[in-house]
């Protein structure tokens, strides 16, 4: 392991604080961060969390995602971190994080098609063909795992005018689903009632035994996280295509 090295406590406050530069540059850096007991993965991790934790989004912290990133941590495991952590620290500080790390992981990828220039404006992945749940969809969807412990968290990428069927999440106790946009615009809507255009930073919380479906306006591409809520015996049951009239009525603007 690279050793860590540190001289912005002394380069700062050298002269103005010269106790608390040696703490930061010879004690924090100088050892804490060179102890092996934690890989340094790990620890860049760990930092990330408590800064998030505590609400600190200013050029610390994009210093530590940086520092995450140079040693290892990849944007989608980064984005799995800040998603996970949301959970506990709150969304308002994991969207100010997200703004951050955005920056901080800014590579973007060759725009071939036009599946290549949406994915440099969203920041989780698009990921690959929804393959295993083409039948249940009109066009074509992506699919992404963002979280596969504790609380399943999925990318869902619809292509313009794709939606998924009606379905209906059903559980004995707790269940349901939440969406939440991070890309492009789409809608979301229950049986019997009026549409919801979805744009990034959208909410819908979706209880179990409600019939519905979303999916992408006609000229936008769209993603949103889907987070299967904890329940007893969850399951969905998949219904019949959304037509194309009830899809143009719904994303219709007189609507």
């Amino acid at each position: 392991m690279s050793k860590i090295t540190q001289t912005a406590g002394r380069n700062a406050l050298g002269e103005f604080a010269p106790e608390f530069a040696h703490f930061n540059d010879d004690v924090l850096f100088g050892e804490n961060w060179n102890n092996q007991d934690i890989d340094l993965k790990t620890r860049c991790i760990i930092t990330v969390v408590a800064l998030m934790a505590q609400g600190i989004t200013d050029s610390s912290l994009k210093y530590h995602i940086q520092n995450a990133k140079n040693n290892g941590v990849t944007q989608r495991e980064m984005a799995a971190v800040i998603t996970h952590v949301a959970f506990y620290a709150g969304w308002p500080k994991a969207w100010a994080v997200f703004n951050l790390a955005k920056e901080v992981y800014n590579e973007p990828v060759k725009e071939l098609t036009d599946k290549d220039r949406y994915q440099n404006t969203i920041f989780f992945p698009i990921g690959a063909p929804n393959d295993a749940y083409a039948k249940y969809f009109i066009g074509q969807s992506y699919l992404a795992p963002v979280s596969t412990e504790q609380v399943p968290v999925f990318n869902v990428t619809f292509e313009p005018g794709c939606r998924n069927n009606w379905h209906i999440h059903h559980a004995k106790s707790g269940g349901g689903q939440m969406l939440i946009c991070v890309g492009g615009r789409g809608y979301y809507q229950e049986w019997g009632k009026e549409p919801v255009e979805m744009t990034p930073g959208t909410v819908v919380n979706i209880p179990t035994d409600v019939k519905h479906w979303h999916g992408a306006a006609p000229d936008s591409w769209f993603s949103h996280l889907a987070i299967e809520v904890p329940g007893e015996e969850n399951s969905n049951e998949w219904c019949e295509a959304v037509s194309d009239e009830e899809y143009r009525k719904a994303v219709s603007e007189d609507c």
